[in-house]
């Protein structure tokens, strides 16, 4: 392949990590949202690195200037979904994003998250229906705005009846302070059990699944994500270059001279340490082939995954968000991606291997999100 076809990449005038595409020549493509009306940018910002109080500030430190010039850039691109959670920095993510995005709240959608701890009272957590709405009106507030475009659970909550959630979050979809729901690192029994509860009793439905998926580690494919594509949920994918694991800068007998992952901050886990490294060769090996940076290889592999909707991309630093933007402009080979996939393949573990053999011949396209040709 020419390498112009792999991706149009320009030297970055600012001295970023490999090659990137400069904020005027990147533009992204926008993609349904699952079965939804909604129209989403290919790469989503990410907003955990905005702030950095207490442990947060392991991920990033991003100031209001800062952020601004990040939400700039992303502006520019095409970019028009910013993403948040109310436990980001304590509330002050999205402080934060809410006074840069001040005036031009209507060049974007914005999600946010909750579930998680917002203080030490015995209801300051969960999916009950006094937890989400006292915090969906903290979330508009902080971020300056009358509604959200996006609200996603952040996480599973097994003591709370899954009516009581759907009833609360169809409730703000009703009254006009939601537009859409999602949900984020549920289980496959887990999300399937809520989209039951919401369709018995007549609730909105998520229409969004934010997952972490990356060649780092892709069990995503065992459940979640051919559930989405069977349920009609668009997929969001949080850390798609696994906490900067896939970016290049992280090399077998190498010791990396900045990263989160020097640092307590350990997510995502690696599980497979040699396996991992096999992957990152085979990144960079295909990066150089072709003129582009390692990360914008391991983001352009995933936004050619079936049922992946939007990669939610956040950066320290301007040049690491510029360089991860081009990836907008980076289409892999099939061979690329076929040597990819083969590098970072997850094991088959039951029933899959069993339905490898005998089911195989009688797949949907939802069950192709594991079992590839290639397999």
């Amino acid at each position: 392949m020419d390498p112009k076809d792999a991706g149009r990449a320009r030297e970055d005038p600012e001295g970023s990590e490999g090659v990137g595409t400069t904020r005027a020549e990147t533009q992204v493509e926008y993609r349904q949202l699952g079965r939804s009306g909604l129209r989403v940018s290919a790469l989503a910002m990410g907003t955990m690195t905005f702030g950095g109080r207490d442990v947060f500030g392991n991920v990033g430190t991003t100031d209001v200037a800062g952020a601004r010039r990040q939400v700039d850039m992303c502006l520019d691109a095409g970019v028009n979904l910013f993403d948040t959670a109310n436990m980001y920095s304590s509330g002050l993510s999205e402080e934060i994003l809410g006074e840069v995005i001040s005036g031009r709240r209507d060049r974007l959608l914005l999600s946010s998250k909750v579930r998680m701890p917002m203080g030490d009272g015995p209801n300051d957590q969960g999916l009950s229906r006094h937890h989400i709405l006292s915090q969906v009106e903290g979330s508009l507030r902080r971020l300056g705005t009358d509604h959200l475009d996006l609200y996603h659970v952040h996480e599973w909550d097994g003591l709370t009846p899954l009516e009581e959630t759907m009833e609360a979050l169809d409730s703000l979809v009703r009254s006009g302070k939601v537009r859409y729901l999602g949900v984020s690192n549920y289980s496959g029994w887990q999300l399937m059990k809520a989209l039951a509860a919401a369709d018995a009793h007549g609730y909105q439905r998520f229409v969004s699944n934010q997952i972490y998926y990356s060649l780092e580690s892709r069990d995503a494919e065992y459940e979640l994500l051919p559930l989405s594509l069977d349920q009609g949920l668009g997929v969001m994918v949080w850390s798609p270059l696994a906490g900067g694991l896939l970016s290049g800068k992280y090399r077998r007998g190498q010791r990396a001279a900045d990263g989160r992952h020097l640092t307590e901050w350990d997510e995502p886990p690696v599980r497979d340490e040699e396996k991992l490294y096999d992957t990152i060769e085979a990144v960079v090996e295909i990066a150089e082939a072709h003129g582009v940076s390692p990360a914008q290889v391991s983001l352009a592999y995933l936004l050619a995954q079936p049922g992946v909707t939007t990669l939610v991309i956040g950066a320290r630093k301007e040049e690491q968000l510029r360089d991860n933007l081009g990836a907008a402009d980076v289409r892999l080979a099939a061979a690329d991606l076929a040597r990819l996939d083969e590098v970072s393949a997850p094991a088959l573990i039951y029933p899959h291997w069993h339905q490898a053999r005998l089911a195989a011949d009688r797949f949907s396209p939802a069950d192709r999100a594991l079992h590839r040709p290639g397999r």
